[in-house]
């Protein structure tokens, strides 16, 4: 198994010799490259109880927790607003051979900064988890500010990296807002990562790297891995091609929209 291989290469390797991100990325089930990524932070920093909570998985199949979920036998806590993509994931692990019998929580839900961490506490997740994944294209910074009932090892979150490295900015929050309801530009969503880099600083997180076109972001405890998995700048995770493209032709569309400065 690949992980084995982790564990052999951080007994035989220093710390710097080891894999960089955009060496150990690979694709199972996630979107991009993260199943490979996420694969590798675990593999050195090991699990304490395998524990994943998901905000906004869509149905499930092409998230960040389903490779852990249906590959390593994983506990999930899975949410999304879209009713329809939830009851085709409950389908989807209610029959799948690797689930079935043990499938992931998958709640419908319209997430709001009052309701998040009764959500996650009833629901049976409470105190240290493996992995947070949140991606919501709207109050991502909001939420994350309000989420206290779990305190995940890992958290990987998707940030809009059409906004400058230099900029910690947010849309104000409204719990009704969805990007693609036509009442305001496309590119007015979400948050950019040094503001996220910043909110999580504060709850004892460190940005560790990102994905190969420079939107999702990996933080992790500060009292863990730190040998293995440095703290990076936001300039680094935003050095790639495809962030470069976009901020050159999308962030004059919306530079002079609402945006909360935090």
């Amino acid at each position: 198994m690949i992980a084995n291989q982790y564990l052999l290469m951080k007994k035989l390797l220093t710390p710097e010799e080891m894999p960089a991100f955009k060496d150990v990325g690979f694709r199972v089930h996630s979107e991009f490259e993260e199943d490979g990524i996420l694969l590798y932070i675990f593999s050195i920093i090991g699990t304490t109880n395998k524990r994943v909570v998901e905000i906004c998985a869509g149905d499930g199949t092409q998230c960040m927790a389903a490779n852990l979920i249906i590959n390593h036998g994983w506990e999930g806590l899975l949410f999304d607003g879209d009713k329809g993509s939830v009851d085709r994931g409950v389908n989807f692990y209610a029959s799948h051979q690797s689930t079935f019998l043990q499938p992931p929580i998958f709640i419908h839900a319209w997430l709001t900064r009052d309701n998040i961490n009764t959500l996650i506490s009833e629901s049976g997740f409470i105190g240290e988890i493996d992995l947070l994944s949140l991606d919501i294209d709207g109050n991502d910074y909001h939420i994350m500010e309000v989420i206290n009932v779990i305190k995940p090892r890992v958290i990987v979150c998707e940030t809009h990296n059409v906004i400058p490295s230099d900029l910690a900015l947010t849309i104000p929050y409204n719990e009704s807002f969805y990007y693609r309801d036509g009442n305001q530009h496309e590119e007015f969503r979400s948050v950019s990562l040094l503001a996220m880099k910043n909110l999580l600083a504060g709850k004892g997180y460190r940005l560790i790297g990102g994905h190969k076109y420079g939107f999702n972001a990996f933080f992790m405890l500060n009292d863990i891995g730190a040998e293995y998995f440095p703290e990076v700048s936001v300039e680094e995770v935003h050095n790639n091609s495809f962030t470069r493209f976009r901020r050159a032709t999308a962030w004059k569309e919306v530079k002079d929209l609402g945006w909360l400065r935090v």
